[in-house]
């Protein structure tokens, strides 16, 4: 992203070359032996990168025009404009309305664009995160490494993490089903990562939806939506910054496409020149990491089975081929029969584990409950 994006180096915070993933058991796989020699994770702060592409945008020649939006009215013909309304926070807080030839909502996952203009609902999971700053020896432990935990005493249908940051870490979890018990898995996260990230101090904490898949309409009239907005986020891994600025620069090409070519922006070509490309190039990796999430997340054995076949040096070497050129590579015929068969036995073996593992919790909760 940072080489395709043009991002500077200087925005990295941290550069990831280990990754470890633990099971609900707590058995660890090294998720990093197979990253090419001189590549790594690059860890960013949101808000610096968002800051960095704001003043990028306006020495481009971007007008900003600080507010939020609170709606749009829409156009009566094909040629008449649409209304953004929004209130300025530029200076004393007025309300004000911009007319615009086509809009591109990259407003996140509770868009104003998209319920505007009817573009449907979509299911999303929440994150939740605190940044904790340790201590200088347990912050040396994370310098470049990164950790998943699965199970679900951290979330019933993703994972749980610890992930490296300017000078402190992320500690944090996902989920769809359990919203309500938010709380109880981040306590679930921080117990996992137990005495590593002992004495920390949370200094800020953070909570935002995720959307689950690409909502029904992504574009409507002269509106396109991109990243969040669109639904952009695959559901195993839960990335979707990649996929925010690739949305949005396809987006924005092909309305400056059409735009030179005919003069307007239209239905027809946003849904040819943006929609038809972005489905060619990700939509098999959107269902195939769900299809991953359906089959690994459900439960602990599914769990085991994830964390047992991330030590096998095939998957990784298929795994960061696909991640860090975000396309499904073609797998060789040979090595992928072969997943196959030892995906069967992870299975196989996983579920008699998992089941020893849930005995074993039980009888330490019975002991835990017997009078003393």
């Amino acid at each position: 992203m940072l080489d395709e994006f043009d991002i500077p180096r200087d925005l990295v915070d941290r550069r990831v070359t280990r990754m470890r993933v633990l099971s609900p058991s707590n058995l660890a796989a090294d998720f990093s032996r197979a990253l090419p020699p001189g590549a790594h994770i690059p860890m960013l702060r949101r808000e610096v990168l968002d800051s960095f592409l704001r003043r990028r945008a306006a020495d481009a020649g971007a007008n900003l025009v600080p507010g939020l939006v609170t709606s749009l009215s829409l156009p009566v013909g094909p040629s008449d404009p649409y209304l953004v309304h929004y209130i300025s926070s530029d200076g004393p807080s007025s309300k004000s309305v911009l007319e615009v030839d086509a809009i591109v909502g990259a407003d996140g996952a509770n868009s104003r664009v998209a319920r505007e203009v009817g573009a449907g609902d979509y299911t999303t999971a929440i994150a939740f995160q605190e940044r904790i700053r340790l201590p200088d020896e347990a912050m040396a432990y994370y310098d470049d490494l990164a950790e998943m935990y699965v199970g679900g005493d951290v979330s019933p249908d993703f994972y749980g993490w610890v992930f490296p940051k300017c000078d402190h870490v992320a500690v944090g979890t996902g989920t769809v089903a359990a919203k309500p018990e938010i709380k109880k898995l981040q306590s679930g996260i921080r117990a996992r990562a137990g005495t590593k990230i002992a004495g920390g101090r949370v200094i800020k904490v953070e909570a935002h939806p995720i959307p689950e898949h690409p909502r029904p309409r992504r574009v409507v009239g002269r509106v396109a939506l991109v990243g969040d907005a669109a639904g952009y986020v695959t559901r195993c891994s839960g990335e979707g910054i990649y996929f925010a600025a690739k949305s949005g620069r396809l987006c924005g090409q092909a309305m400056a496409k059409e735009w030179e070519l005919t003069g307007a922006v239209t239905e027809a070509g946003l849904r040819r020149g943006y929609l038809r490309q972005w489905d060619d190039e990700f939509l098999l990796t959107f269902r195939f990491l769900d299809l991953l999430q359906r089959v690994f997340y459900g439960g602990n054995t599914g769990r085991e089975a994830l964390v047992e076949m991330c030590a096998d040096e095939y998957v990784q070497r298929r795994t960061f081929e696909s991640y860090l050129h975000k396309r499904m590579v073609p797998g060789e015929p040979w090595g992928d029969l072969g997943l196959l068969w030892r995906t069967a036995g992870t299975m196989v073996r996983c579920g008699i584990l998992g089941k020893e593992v849930e005995r074993l919790r039980r009888l330490e909760l019975q002991a835990q409950v017997l009078p003393h």
